[in-house]
């Protein structure tokens, strides 16, 4: 019985023992997992948290590009790359930006980081590659602009440069003043005017813009852009040298203009070569300059000057002219041109011209009685004028007529004129014609209309 007793309990104590195991066991698999769930799971947010802030950086800096606002972009690449120098995409994009905004060294680098991280990236070397030919092609174009081949330069700023480069407001500037030089001034007023809508103060661009205006002689927008500039910056030696040279020829031009009203004739005369010496280039305000001279010097009766100065006005060239939409002043050039050359007696020049500007302008009195005046004159200049030939005066008597012909007709004897003889057979005849005429009236040498042989 007591045996018994004794092994029952001994059995309850076994299967106690048992339990508590198995508690314990159950406890301590249980915090071994607790203590894993605390352990990793900062792990496992760091880095979740990791790649989503990579997501948001790079969707940060997509929308700062897309507004151009590369700056800020550039500064959370910066950000990035300092937090972490192994996130290579980072570099890659920062040396695509950099490269865009044609900071071609710092953009080198850039990509030669992201290569050591990314061997034989192909989408990096490409890009690589891009660098070096804009890089190449922008010293190219600045080192033809300084030679003044403005157009070979302009293919290099247009067909790689801000092909690769597309931000690169230096190459902008640069491809303004290029236009300027190969004066597309119409062109270079867009492309002036893409910069200033990025950067309305950008000072290089108003100086330019404001460039292109005045050489296609509109002085009041090219001032406003001057002056929009020196209120930035009241130094900024460009920009004053421009506004303040306009200023002069503009006085200079008004001073010579109100001289020829009023009939102080010679002092206008200095005033528009004054104004002329100002700016030889500036072809679209110095075709007034010429036609106010010529105008003046025809008045003066200075027809050899008067003649040059409108051959000048007529220089322009053609292209300009339509592009400055000034259809008057074809006319007007013809018609002081052709007034000067009736100063010079080129009667069949004057017809021409003065023909050209009736065309142009068929209702201009001035112009219609200029040409009949033209016209007039040419066809007297047609008429033979006897004593002219016989070299005497209208008041030679019968005496003086007589030996004047006989002169002139041992002179001009075809026998004495062999190495010359069809000459002389022509000068001959028209003495003996000459003659004959003045002989049959006595004392008075008539002028006939005969065409010239």
């Amino acid at each position: 019985m007591v045996m018994n007793l004794a092994n029952s309990f001994l059995a309850r104590a076994r299967d106690g023992v048992a339990w508590r195991g198995l508690v314990y066991t159950i406890f301590i698999l249980h915090f071994v997992f607790v203590c894993q769930l605390l352990l990793l799971q900062p792990l496992v947010s760091a880095s979740d948290s990791k790649t989503n802030s990579a997501a948001e950086l790079f969707e940060r800096v997509a929308q700062s590009v897309k507004v151009k606002l590369y700056s800020d972009a550039l500064d959370d690449l910066n950000s990035a790359i300092e937090a972490d120098p192994t996130l290579s995409e980072a570099y890659f994009r920062r040396a695509s930006i950099l490269r865009q905004i044609c900071r071609y060294d710092e953009s080198e680098i850039s990509y030669q980081k992201f290569l050591e991280l990314k061997p034989g990236h192909s989408a990096a070397e490409k890009e690589l590659s891009q660098l070096n030919q804009a890089k190449s092609a922008f010293e190219s174009a600045l080192t033809l602009s300084s030679s003044g081949d403005h157009s070979k330069a302009l293919e290099f700023v247009d067909k790689v440069v801000l092909v690769f480069s597309p931000a690169c407001s230096k190459a902008k500037i640069l491809k303004v003043r290029l236009l300027l030089g190969v004066k597309d001034f119409s062109a270079a007023i867009s492309e002036s005017g893409y910069i200033l809508r990025e950067d309305e103060n950008n000072l290089e661009a108003l100086l330019l813009r404001g460039r292109a205006y005045y050489y296609l002689a509109d002085h009041d927008v090219a001032s406003k852009h001057y002056q929009k500039g020196l209120r930035l910056d009241p130094e900024h030696s460009e920009l004053k040298k421009a506004y303040f040279g306009l200023k002069k020829l503009l006085k200079k031009t008004k001073s010579a203009e109100d001289n020829a009203n009023k009939g102080k004739l010679r002092v206008a005369v200095e005033d528009y070569k004054a104004a002329l010496a100002m700016d030889p280039d500036h072809i679209a305000h110095n075709v007034n300059l010429h036609l106010g001279l010529c105008k003046v010097l025809v008045t003066l009766g200075r027809g050899n000057d008067a003649l040059n100065s409108c051959n000048d006005a007529l220089n322009i060239d053609e292209e300009l002219l339509e592009a400055l939409v000034q259809r008057a002043f074809p006319c007007i050039q013809f018609l002081q041109r052709g007034e000067a050359k009736l100063l010079t007696e080129d009667w069949e020049g004057a017809v021409e011209d003065l023909k050209s500007a009736a065309q142009q302008s068929p209702q201009d009195m001035n112009i219609r009685e200029a040409l009949m005046r033209a016209e007039k004159a040419l066809k007297m200049s047609k008429r033979k004028d006897w004593y002219k030939i016989l070299g005497i005066s209208k008041t030679a008597s019968i005496a003086e007529i007589k030996r004047a012909y006989k002169k002139l007709a041992l002179q001009w004897h075809p026998d004495k004129n062999v190495e010359n003889r069809e000459e002389a057979e022509n000068k001959f005849r028209e003495i003996a014609a000459a003659y004959e005429v003045c002989d049959s009236h006595t004392n008075t040498c008539l002028t006939l209309s005969l065409p010239r042989h």
